[in-house]
């Protein structure tokens, strides 16, 4: 986020527990980094709060209120969190996976927020537009169900590729061989919705396929395809 917000805005301060990991990022924003909680910038407009879940109360108790806009970007914390803590607060919560070594194109990314009163939320929606023009008002519950969403869209969809991947080493044989079909797969849904695009021996109820393939499975693999199987067989029979 600090990378996307370079150039926009002035960025002040770059904290991480860890004074190499601030340096780094710090070295490439252009300014100051600290492992000190206590030598944070104290004349900052915002403060974005990106730390592990459980850390982020943590912060806020050894941190003074200075009347600045707190920000965490969690999707599971409800705004409660700084309840007590900071009068001016929100989150900014965006709807991407972040990797150090692939930065995300932050312009793309759709931004939920949510702030401790209607001006708050304006001031934090405009921050948010520095980085990108997909911004939307959500609150906690909102958020916490495009978390929920998220984790289905994106982490339980990895773990299927991981399954994949070990089916073929298992055959020896490359993941390489599925990154088109993954490719064409995602770009349907600009033109699709994701019920609209499914396709497979269960969307088909070829049922003599999936009995195939489970016999050729054991274990967690063959639970999780058979669990899947019916789901979808069963809303194909729905519709």
């Amino acid at each position: 986020m600090a990378l996307a917000l370079c150039g926009k805005c002035h960025v002040a301060q770059v904290y991480s527990r860890h004074l190499d990991n601030a340096l780094a990022l710090a070295e490439r924003v252009g300014c100051e980094a600290t492992d000190n909680l206590g030598a944070l910038a104290a004349d900052a407009d915002f403060y974005v709060v990106s730390v592990v879940d459980d850390a982020i109360a943590e912060i806020l108790r050894e941190v003074p209120d200075n009347g600045a806009v707190w920000l965490h970007t969690s999707g599971s914390v409800p705004m409660s969190v700084f309840d007590g803590k900071r009068k001016r607060c929100g989150v900014l919560y965006p709807m991407q996976s972040f990797t150090k070594a692939m930065p995300a194109n932050m312009s793309e990314v759709h931004f939920f927020v949510e702030g401790s009163d209607p001006h708050i939320t304006a001031e934090i929606s405009e921050f948010a537009r520095l980085m990108s023009s997909h911004v939307q008002v959500a609150d906690s519950e909102k958020i916490k169900n495009l978390h929920l969403a998220a984790v289905f869209a994106c982490n339980f969809a990895n773990h299927m590729w991981t399954l994949s991947a070990e089916v073929l080493e298992e055959a020896g044989m490359d993941f390489d061989a599925m990154k088109p079909l993954i490719k064409t797969t995602v770009e349907k849904l600009a033109h699709l919705s994701p019920a609209e695009s499914q396709t497979g021996p269960a969307q088909r109820g070829d049922k003599g396929i999936v009995k195939s393939h489970l016999a050729m499975l054991s274990g967690d693999k063959r639970e999780i395809y058979k669990m899947l199987s019916e789901s979808i067989m069963q809303r194909r029979k729905n519709n």
